[in-house]
């Protein structure tokens, strides 16, 4: 049962891909397909990202143990996404213009903040695996820290796109100091149990 589960989260995942994939072929993503190919996988993206910073709050605060073992394939699909977005930029926007991407990222702070959210979740897409998480042991767990500095970068991306301070960018990034304010209560709380711990009396 479990493992039908965690099938059924899998290709509920694929569902924005496909019905993007269905609106670009019978020509229904509106005047601009390519725009709203670009919003709609960057926020799919973003959602993705959140739902996977959002396992451990939910297993600390309700206990829901289980949800740990979807957070790596929420990750995978915030890549996915993330990557479509970025191929929808280079392909349909800049036509592989990389001077022209270069001089975007350089000169048009929303495309800075993007670029660095996408680049940081390399490293955390390429490690991803079992194999990687024993080969780097407890270095692992510092390097996936690098998760929060890309949703940082990713919601910055977001509200510079579209230049407003309200709605939906002020959504997410509310939701995003939700998730990494409980991180941070928790590892709080975890410092001074151990500074008010007793330590073990010298023999």
């Amino acid at each position: 049962m479990l493992r039908l589960i965690k099938v059924a989260v899998f290709v509920s995942c694929l569902i924005p891909a496909a019905l993007l994939t269905r609106g670009l072929y019978i020509g229904d993503l509106g005047v601009n397909p390519a725009e709203t190919l670009q919003l709609e996988t960057g926020i799919w993206a973003l959602r993705f990202l959140f739902a996977s910073l959002a396992v451990t709050p939910l297993r600390r605060v309700f206990g829901w143990n289980r949800l740990v073992q979807y957070r790596r394939m929420l990750g995978l699909y915030a890549f996915f996404y993330a990557t479509l977005h970025l191929f929808t930029y280079v392909i349909l926007d800049r036509s592989f213009d990389l001077t022209g991407i270069f001089e975007d990222i350089a000169e048009r702070p929303f495309i800075t903040f993007g670029m660095l959210a996408f680049t940081l979740m390399i490293p955390l897409a390429l490690t991803s695996t079992k194999g990687w998480i024993r080969r780097l042991g407890r270095k692992w767990q510092l390097l996936h820290r690098l998760v929060y500095a890309s949703a940082i970068a990713a919601s910055l991306h977001f509200i510079w796109k579209v230049k407003v301070v309200i709605g939906e960018p002020v959504y997410y990034a509310m939701i995003l100091a939700v998730l990494l304010g409980v991180r941070i209560v928790v590892s709080l709380r975890k410092r001074t149990a151990r500074a008010l711990s007793p330590k073990p009396a010298n023999p």
